[in-house]
């Protein structure tokens, strides 16, 4: 196996060939796999998908980092103990990662197939999700066929090997503790089955506790006993990427620096709210007094809310308290000013521009232009994982996305009964319902409807028949 080179910008990735040469030479798989966790967590795509979850958990690694300092008279630093130094993460990036996804897969994938939602599992859509949004926060997200079910690996915890000549991933490591000072679990996945490792408790030494098996195993019942007889692998290797870009990175590279701008801003904002809210009090002709006799002084006045001069009248001993106001209004404008640009470069949908009552659906339509543009390039990535889960899968059906946008609902219902005469009720039933956020209601309406028309069919058959005679007497009598 290649040493790893570690740079300030360089470390070589340990490839699929590697680990096959580390096989065939002998070596150690526990040490191995050991070495190539480590290396990974040292990389800077690890790093940043680990910085990527505090961002979208709404904390910021860099501000909870940064620390205020004092500089004395040698030019030596000091951490600064005695001014506020509040720290105010915000939950942007959270935001518009949740949005993105949402916008995009919150109505659930649909099919051309009834039959392939039931195959791909009842939570499919669930999952697709999470997979979408490690894939946002940390640039790439990796999905495990599992039989008859989706499971999502973030990058954080998901090392893969890739093929050095074709570059797709040939075997790959998961790794996990279930807390900080638990045993390390790690499992090896390769083509033709999974193995399982995991951390003595007592000398730490990483340990095979399962040896490989076949992704789908054979069992035969007997008596009350379930007996493996045999398994089977899939096509291809069951875990497939879900990269949010083609260069794997991160929805937030780029942007990191405008959202550390915005949450320092909002941090000095307190910080000097809370600072402007004490009153600094100027002695004059106290020149006897040391710093002691100061910090008493006031403290005697803010005990008692009265101060006693002793000197002469005519000495000019005076006491007065002054405040100092908070610099709001350039804070404020330049936290609005940050707001607007990471709305911009995050292309989200801003709701706040379109609570107008009045706003017309080709208004509220353009609105949403950044947000369609950045959720097209998305999609191609996530229809690419969802067919390369289906071969995995054996099922032939391609997905389709309906958005979960604001819409005018007067205007937009308006244009699809305006619109029905040219479609068939299916279409415009599915349209109504979809605008009004009831799409998941759709068979059990149709069968309502169903119903209700075979009621009215079966009276109308069996209403009897009148005799004529006994009108015109009825009509007669009357």
């Amino acid at each position: 196996m290649r040493e790893a080179i570690f740079t300030a910008d360089l470390l070589v990735e340990i490839t699929y060939q590697d680990f096959l040469s580390a096989t065939a030479s002998g070596k150690n798989i526990a040490d191995f796999l050991r070495g190539m966790i480590g290396q990974y967590t040292a990389s800077k795509a690890y790093i940043a998908a680990i910085d990527g979850q505090a961002y979208y958990d709404g904390e910021n690694p860099t501000i909870t980092r940064y620390e205020k300092v004092l500089f004395d008279l040698n030019g030596k630093a000091h951490k600064d103990l005695w001014t506020a130094n509040h720290k105010i993460a915000s939950s942007f990036f959270g935001f518009a990662v949740d949005q993105s996804v949402f916008y995009l897969l919150g109505n659930g994938v649909t099919f051309k197939k009834d039959s392939t939602k039931k195959r791909l599992g009842k939570d499919f859509d669930q999952q697709i999700m999470k997979a979408a949004t490690y894939a946002q926060i940390g640039g790439a997200a990796y999905g495990f066929w599992n039989y008859n079910q989706l499971i999502p690996f973030p990058r954080t915890e998901f090392a893969p090997l890739k093929d050095e000549e074709s570059g797709l991933i040939r075997a790959g490591v998961r790794f996990w503790r279930l807390s900080d000072g638990k045993p390390l679990r790690v499992t090896l996945y390769e083509p033709d089955g999974f193995t399982e490792y995991a951390e003595s408790r007592d000398s730490r030494e990483l340990i095979q506790i399962r040896e490989k098996t076949p992704y789908n195993l054979t069992r035969r019942v007997s008596g009350l006993e379930s007996v493996v007889i045999g398994g089977f692998n899939y096509p291809g290797f069951p875990i497939v990427p879900l990269y949010y870009t083609d260069s794997g990175k991160s929805a937030l590279n780029g942007k990191r620096n405008t959202i550390d701008a915005l949450d320092l801003a909002r941090s000095k904002m307190v910080n000097n709210v809370d600072e402007g809210n004490l009153i600094y009090w100027v002695l004059k002709d106290y020149g006897g007094m040391d710093d002691i006799d100061i910090a008493q002084f006031v403290q005697t006045i803010k005990s008692l809310h009265a101060v006693k001069i002793n000197g002469q009248q005519d000495t000019g001993d005076d006491v007065t308290a002054h405040t100092v106001e908070a610099p709001f209004e350039g804070t404020r404008t330049t936290i609005d000013g940050l707001l607007k640009q990471l709305y911009q470069d995050f292309q989200c949908f801003d709701a706040a521009a379109v609570t107008a009552a009045n706003q017309s659906a080709t208004a509220v339509k353009a609105s949403y232009v950044p947000l369609d543009l950045k959720t097209d390039k998305f999609e191609a990535q996530v229809t690419n994982f969802i067919n390369q889960i289906l071969t995995l899968a054996g099922i032939d059906d391609e997905p389709t996305y309906t958005r979960n946008q604001i819409i005018n609902v007067q205007e937009a219902i308006q244009s699809v009964i305006m619109s029905a005469q040219y479609f068939d009720d299916e279409y415009t039933t599915k349209k109504l319902l979809n605008i009004l956020g009831d799409a998941d209601q759709y068979d059990e309406i149709m069968k309502r409807r169903d119903a209700e028309a075979l009621t009215r069919l079966s009276g109308v058959n069996s209403e009897p028949e009148t005799d004529e005679d006994e009108t015109d007497e009825k009509e007669t009598v009357d």
